[in-house]
């Protein structure tokens, strides 16, 4: 009687044993399973505010000191000689020997004797007469320019020391010319303009200089 009394005791022990193993196994099996739900992250497809990625896009003075303004940049030949490409790789009288809109500037400039002294200038900016500019001369402009002297004169008024930017344009300077005189600068809505004149095509870059192409030759003041 003892002897069975004794088994039945080790018997109720053992089955006690196994269900508290089962509730502690239960019971680590759900706290496992709450922690991997707690630890993941939510899905999300969206870039915070403050991330590089959401940061604005470049303003607009940078754009424009990085591309071209004007209506006649299509013009410009998009590869070989006279394109954006070539003219960089050439200092400026060379290039603009090679631009279809301006070779009539070129011509001049060479007749001047200025091509030595502007393919070596280190950074100025060429306000840049395109060649109807020239066929639109009155008599009476032309006639200020036939002597070599005379016509040096207006072409250095044309030119200014440093690299002018589209965003220094449109705030409005007052820029001294190599000749001596001042250009002043402005921008009426979309359009740039210096002096009397509009860039129709500008911001284009030679090994040594800045371009603007205006539509008008510019005469210095007497």
């Amino acid at each position: 009687m003892r002897a069975t009394d004794s088994a039945r005791s080790c018997l109720g022990h053992a089955a006690l044993a196994m269900m508290t193993a089962a509730v502690a196994l239960t019971a680590t099996a759900c706290a496992s399973a709450a922690s991997s739900t707690s630890a993941a992250p939510p899905a999300s497809t969206s870039t915070p505010a403050g991330s590089p990625q959401a940061a604005a896009s470049p303003s607009e003075s940078m754009a424009e000191t990085a591309g071209t303004i004007g209506t006649d940049c299509g013009m410009i030949p998009a590869a070989g000689m006279g394109s954006l490409h070539a003219m960089a790789m050439d200092p400026v009288v060379t290039a603009a020997s090679h631009n279809p809109l301006i070779t009539t500037l070129a011509a001049e400039i060479m007749k001047a004797e200025l091509t030595a002294s502007l393919n070596s200038a280190k950074s100025i900016t060429v306000f840049a007469p395109d060649n109807q500019a020239f066929k639109n001369l009155t008599a009476h402009d032309m006639a200020m320019m036939s002597g070599m002297t005379e016509l040096a004169k207006v072409l250095k008024y044309h030119v200014v020391t440093g690299h002018i930017t589209p965003a220094e344009l449109a705030h409005g300077m007052t820029l001294t010319t190599l000749e001596g005189s001042q250009l002043k600068t402005s921008r009426m809505g979309s359009v740039y303009e210096v002096n009397n004149a509009d860039v129709t095509c500008g911001n284009l870059h030679t090994a040594n200089a800045t371009v603007y192409i205006i539509n008008t030759v510019l005469m210095p003041p007497h």
